[in-house]
């Protein structure tokens, strides 16, 4: 998991925010209904100790007011990620991006269930949205970080084209402290160029969900 997961996009934002899908996953906007399967995923100290903003526990009350509270803001896009399997979907963690005043620099994301660690799910997922972030919107780049002690997120982010950029700190809300992370960016030129999943097609674009 990276550390950013923040609460992005509106109490509107399924209207506005487009169905995403890859060889093994849709992404679309959290719904009131997918409640009860982020709680069960999200209630989790190993998540949320490599997150920012995850608190531990976490509650049906939590999951709820994520989803009917998602932060105001028309530069921020929250993705839900469901794993097909046999015709149904099945829901496998958050990948978001957005930017926090007063920084400039979008932030991106992401954290997926353990049932579902060492799939490949993080990487499929990010490749996506990054994709979308820098084919359908004008941002010019993204930043991510992942706690030092998580080197699986750093290779998720080195597989999707991220430079390391320096270290810092940041606060974990599960922790109560604040913690040493390694700092990653990408930019649309370098995404362009380097881009290391170029064979595979860009993510299919549904209408949007009803």
């Amino acid at each position: 998991m990276t550390l950013v997961e923040q609460p992005l996009g509106t109490p509107f934002a399924e209207s506005c925010i487009p169905v995403l899908e890859t060889e093994r996953l849709v992404l679309r906007a959290p719904r009131i209904e997918d409640v009860p399967a982020v709680a069960a995923l999200a209630n989790n100290h190993r998540i949320a100790e490599m997150t920012a903003n995850l608190p531990y526990p976490y509650r049906l009350s939590d999951a709820r007011t994520f989803v009917e509270t998602l932060a105001q803001g028309p530069d921020a896009t929250t993705f839900a990620l469901f794993l097909k399997s046999e015709g149904n979907q099945e829901f496998a963690g958050m990948c978001s991006f957005g930017r926090r005043p007063p920084e400039t620099v979008h932030e991106i994301g992401y954290w997926i269930g353990e049932p579902f660690w060492g799939k490949g799910i993080a990487t499929e997922a990010m490749r996506a949205v990054i994709d979308y972030a820098f084919s359908e919107t004008d941002i010019d780049q993204l930043a991510a970080a992942a706690r030092v002690v998580n080197p699986a997120s750093r290779r998720v982010l080195e597989k999707c084209a991220f430079q390391w950029s320096g270290v810092g700190l940041c606060r974990v809300k599960a922790l109560s402290a604040s913690v040493p992370v390694d700092r990653f960016q990408l930019d649309r030129r370098t995404w362009a160029s380097l881009r290391a999943w170029g064979a595979a097609a860009m993510p299919m674009r549904r209408e949007f969900a009803h």
